[in-house]
């Protein structure tokens, strides 16, 4: 896991899991990427993890931001856009 930002509003955080190795009957089988993005609304209290083309979508959507120097309020409206997707209620253990 990597804390890949962390504002007032929201966290999130990258979570990259070892390649699988795919069962797959040709000679040379690629490993199979697993891992995504977990995001956290701090106001809501609520969480979502994406990954495959919607986190591989909000990845390119970061890098281009970045590219512009985003101040917070800029990169946190990036990631209101994506949370209404926040449904899993955060819970302290």
């Amino acid at each position: 896991m990597h804390m890949l930002y962390n504002s007032d509003n929201f966290a999130v955080v990258q979570i990259e899991m070892p390649p699988v190795q795919a069962a797959v009957s040709h000679a040379s089988p690629s490993p199979l990427t697993r891992g995504g993005y977990e995001i956290v609304d701090k106001f809501a209290r609520k969480e979502f993890f994406i990954e495959g083309a919607l986190a591989e979508s909000f990845k390119q959507g970061v890098e281009a931001l970045i590219e512009t120097s985003p101040s917070v309020e800029e990169f946190d409206a990036y990631l209101e856009s994506y949370a209404g997707m926040a449904l899993q209620p955060v819970v302290m253990h």
